[in-house]
């Protein structure tokens, strides 16, 4: 098969190209705008793969998406390009706005345009696979039951709002004009090549350069965790066994507080590389919450496994060890972009997109 991914060289798009090359023999179109979150490096073998091709271009344009699908006629879309920090929406949310909703929204048009002039069979085949975060559904209460794929929409930044637009206009297609579409709602991601404004790189590298751990509020906020190659494998599954029309909710089952991730990545440095002035924790910073910060997610997986036959099989400590691992194998990577003045500037989040997590 062709794919066509969208935003294959940001953090979760990257995971999906590695795991197509490296685990099926279907060829990748790889369409990415190229910001500032974006590594081509984060492809790794996949970058000079015979099966892979790098489209730099802007999903909002019209042309440029019509020549893509024109020129590489691709048998399945997934749709992972997207702004993705919260703190930045709140900064500046016309960026995602352009991106989310009008990006989205011209990545249908020129989809439909294509799908209805493919043979009959190519057509009753073609998927259009949406990539999304459960930010759309809001906040849980502590003792609220995690979302499924039912939960009414109820976003709360200007993220999650331009995300649940573009899901909105997702289904609209689906219903109105036929496209066979599918959405997919995840929970925090974390895992190698991760940018290092998000919470679990933020972290590790901060604790590994002896600097402070800044926390949100009290650092009770909760989130679902989902090591970054589980859900790659998770999106392959959605876009070749999704049926048109569905939602599939993908979660890690591995909730945590804000703060005991962060005690967890300093026990985790700690045992790796300790620092004679004492345990990590000491650097733990709490710092003023950010304007409307939400304060519990969490997606029952239970529908898409059973549907899909699928797991996540990282529990958090495992992907945790995994992820410090990595950075500590790749500091030229990261030593490189925190020279250019990102590190410690926000905390953010990252799903659906490029990258999420939260402080």
């Amino acid at each position: 098969m062709r794919l066509m991914v969208t935003g294959g060289c940001g953090f979760i798009g990257s995971a999906v190209v590695r795991h197509v090359i490296r685990t099926t023999d279907h060829s990748v179109v790889n369409v990415d705008k190229m910001t500032y979150a974006a590594s081509e490096e984060a492809m790794e073998e996949g970058a000079g793969h015979a099966r892979h091709t790098l489209v730099r271009a802007d999903i909002a344009d019209h042309a440029a998406m019509r020549q893509v699908f024109a020129t590489h006629q691709p048998d399945l879309v997934m749709h992972l390009a997207a702004e993705t920090h919260v703190d930045r929406s709140i900064d500046g949310p016309g960026p995602f706005i352009q991106s989310n909703v009008v990006g989205t929204y011209t990545l249908l048009d020129t989809a439909l345009e294509y799908w209805r002039g493919l043979p009959a069979d190519r057509r009753a085949a073609f998927r259009f696979h949406h990539i999304s975060t459960d930010e759309v559904f809001g906040a849980l209460g502590k003792s609220d039951p995690p979302f499924n794929e039912e939960t009414p929409y109820d976003p709360r930044s200007p993220y999650s709002a331009s995300k649940a637009a573009s899901d909105h206009l997702v289904r609209a297609w689906n219903h109105t004009y036929g496209l066979p579409t599918i959405v997919s709602n995840t929970v925090n991601n974390y895992g190698p090549w991760q940018f290092p404004e998000k919470l679990i790189p933020v972290m590790i590298l901060n604790a590994l350069e002896g600097k402070p751990l800044p926390v949100y509020g009290d650092g009770t906020n909760m989130r679902d965790w989902l090591y970054v190659d589980d859900h790659a494998d998770a999106l392959l599954h959605v876009a070749l066994k999704g049926q048109p029309g569905a939602t599939y909710g993908i979660g890690g089952r591995q909730p945590r507080t804000n703060l005991e991730v962060v005690h967890a990545i300093c026990a985790a440095v700690d045992a790796r590389v300790p620092d004679p002035a004492g345990p990590r924790a000491r650097l733990i910073t709490y710092v003023t919450d950010r304007p409307g910060h939400d304060f519990r997610y969490e997606i029952d997986p239970s529908r898409a496994e059973a549907a899909l036959g699928w797991k996540a099989p990282h529990d958090f400590e495992t992907g945790l060890g995994r992820t410090i691992d990595w950075y500590l194998a790749n500091r030229a990577w990261w030593e490189k972009i925190r020279a250019a003045r990102y590190a410690g500037q926000r905390l953010g989040e990252g799903k659906a997109g490029q990258a999420k997590s939260a402080a």
